[in-house]
């Protein structure tokens, strides 16, 4: 047993839907026609349900990009060199990223977790959160990317990031991830728990051509084969372990840390999303605290989260990853919260409500 893993697992509580009326009639109650702000109202009683009733409150929001490295590259399945995970790193530290850029302009606190890069630690920095579990994961086309102690390991880190998070009081939290070739462990991880074909769900990451991507589809299946066992035990940690990174582990237990503390999460694209897969396999009533922020240009996303039965927030063909989608998803989660505790009632503004 794995105390600090089972015990966030044993604290998710599914959220009170018996607040939902009240929570829905002050919409409906708001100077519009009921329902014409779709989906940020829809997410606006999410976050209502989720903070048990009370006046929505989103600050402090915060970013966690995780990084980690993956024996899989070996493989040929990115068209960047491994290093480049470390050097992003580095350029997150020193806020020349894109999700440096978005995080600020949305006003989010942004840390980079190094989770499992190649080339030992990193220099210390205040944005820097070091919790190496490894040195980047085994080659899953061989056998098993991670040992269910490592894969543990990073979970248990997830969880631990979201409690920092919660701690500080943040009330929302965003995921992102930085690792080359980290699209094929969560390719794998799609075809696993959703029972998908590599050929459909894969898709060129970094900039494949076809011949690369037919051969990166070539390499999950023979990562399916290799961990056959396993995947068709339908155990949900010990196929993650076997299939995923140490920053889409670390993840998971961010999603699950974060349903557990009652924290908004905004799950970033294709990477993130499967790291969600694996937090909704090993306990379902995440969804309950999750939204999918933005639909991936990966061609495997549109396919996996129509499996899942959700809805992303965003459409913006973005293929960044680092949080990027998540980061701008805040933005409609500030909305949706504003629109909530600001806009005037009917009875407020003396304005008439429609007939009945």
């Amino acid at each position: 047993m794995n105390t600090i893993f089972d015990a966030a697992i044993a604290a998710i509580e599914p959220v009170d839907q018996s607040l939902a009326e009240r929570g829905q009639a002050h919409l409906d109650n708001l100077t519009k026609p009921q329902g014409s702000l779709g989906r940020l109202e829809e997410l606006a009683l999410q976050l209502y349900l989720i903070q048990k009733g009370q006046k929505l409150s989103v600050d402090p929001m915060r970013v966690y990009t995780v990084a980690g490295d993956h024996g899989v590259n070996a493989e040929g399945v990115s068209v960047f060199p491994q290093e480049v995970t470390r050097q992003m790193v580095l350029n997150f530290l020193n806020d020349g990223a894109g999700i440096n850029v978005l995080a600020e302009t949305v006003g989010a606190q942004l840390y980079v977790v190094d989770a499992g890069c190649c080339g030992g630690p990193y220099d210390e920095h205040p944005k820097l959160i070091q919790a190496k579990v490894a040195e980047g994961t085994a080659n899953l086309a061989q056998g098993p990317a991670m040992t269910l102690e490592q894969c543990i390991q990073a979970l248990n880190l997830g969880i631990s990031l979201a409690d920092r998070a919660h701690e500080d009081g943040v009330k929302v939290l965003g995921t992102g991830d930085m690792g080359i070739s980290n699209t094929t462990p969560s390719t794998a991880l799609y075809c696993a728990y959703l029972g998908m074909e590599p050929e459909p769900m894969t898709g060129p990451g970094t900039g494949l051509d076809r011949d690369g991507v037919a051969s990166k589809a070539n390499v999950i299946r023979k990562g399916l084969a290799a961990n056959a066992e396993v995947v068709q035990s339908g155990d949900a940690v010990g196929i993650l372990a076997a299939l995923g990174g140490l920053e889409i582990a670390a993840l998971t237990g961010l999603i699950l840390g974060g349903a557990k503390n009652r924290q908004l999460v905004c799950v970033d694209g294709f990477i993130s999303t499967a790291a969600y897969l694996a937090a909704w396999k090993i306990c379902p009533t995440v969804r309950e605290y999750c939204i999918i922020s933005h639909a991936s240009a990966e061609p495997g996303h549109a396919a996996a989260v129509k499996a899942m039965e959700l809805k992303p927030y965003l459409d913006l063909g973005f293929r960044l990853g680092e949080g990027t989608g998540a980061a701008c998803a805040m933005f409609l989660v500030r909305g949706a919260a504003n629109i909530f505790n600001d806009m005037a009632t009917f009875a407020d503004a003396g304005v008439a409500e429609a007939d009945a």
